[in-house]
């Protein structure tokens, strides 16, 4: 069974509005969720264990172990867990962005950087002279992460909406735009216009995003790889370990289960 990722707005009227951002370690059940909110500081979430989602009225952002994410102060955004989640949050004051991030980006984590994120976010409340060194260093390596395109935006034209929500439904369906097209009634020409124009990427971008996403919760959920792959629509097991390697560094088959 495929467990979707889904990319719903969210009534203002539920936003809960915490001023400061926490630094600290929490701990999410499979399926367990942090309901949508903002914080006046900005924050980086890491996932130590397991997939987290974060996830706004622009799209979702996914993020394995070997990746964090930044959300800007201001941004409303929900969280959803994957497998067994460890979430090492750290808040940083709106006036401080060492990244120069206007928007929610994934970021590449190195084993330094990870080390630093766990130590950090474990001894909250402490202001001993040790722990400043430690924030400085943790600082200094964030500067220096990679950004990487894991964002899967959500779409604004009905079209597009119409067309994403069936493949939201169905990674795995393999049809051609054009066929699509006919299910939404739109020409293959008028949605690779909207897809770059609304989206920002094409068609295959998009789909790529989204069945890797999907990809990462399976594996999670201890799928095994070439189930995996045919879930996710890709045409041989090998093609989808290629595409899994080159995105987030490592195979499928020595991804950390949840």
């Amino acid at each position: 069974m495929m467990t979707n990722i889904r990319q719903a707005s969210v009534p203002r009227a539920a936003i809960r509005h915490d001023p400061v951002a926490p630094t600290r370690t929490r701990r999410l059940k499979p399926g367990g969720s942090i309901d949508a909110h903002r914080h006046d500081d900005h924050q980086i979430v890491y996932a130590g264990r397991g997939v987290l989602t974060v996830t706004t009225d622009e799209g979702s952002w996914v993020a394995p172990g070997t990746r964090a994410i930044w959300v800007p102060a201001g941004t409303v955004h929900a969280h959803r867990a994957y497998g067994e989640l460890d979430l090492h949050l750290v808040g940083l004051p709106v006036t401080e962005n060492p990244l120069g991030l206007d928007t929610p980006t994934v970021l590449a984590v190195s084993p330094l950087l990870r080390e630093l994120l766990i130590a950090y976010t474990r001894a909250e409340g402490d202001d001993r002279p040790e722990r400043a060194r430690l924030r400085a260093v943790l600082l200094d390596q964030l500067r220096a992460s990679a950004q990487q395109p894991l964002h899967l935006p959500t779409p604004t034209a009905p079209l597009l909406r119409a067309l994403c929500d069936i493949l939201q439904a169905d990674p795995g369906d393999s049809r051609t735009l054009a066929e699509l097209g006919r299910r939404v009634g739109a020409s293959d020409r008028t949605l690779s216009r909207l897809f770059r124009s609304d989206l920002g990427m094409t068609f295959p971008q998009w789909r790529t995003q989204l069945r890797l996403h999907h990809a990462l919760v399976l594996l999670t959920e201890r799928t095994p790889v070439t189930a995996v792959a045919h879930q996710c629509g890709w045409s041989s097991t090998s093609a989808f370990i290629e595409v899994f390697r080159r995105t987030f560094g490592h195979t499928p088959g020595s991804h950390p289960a949840g």
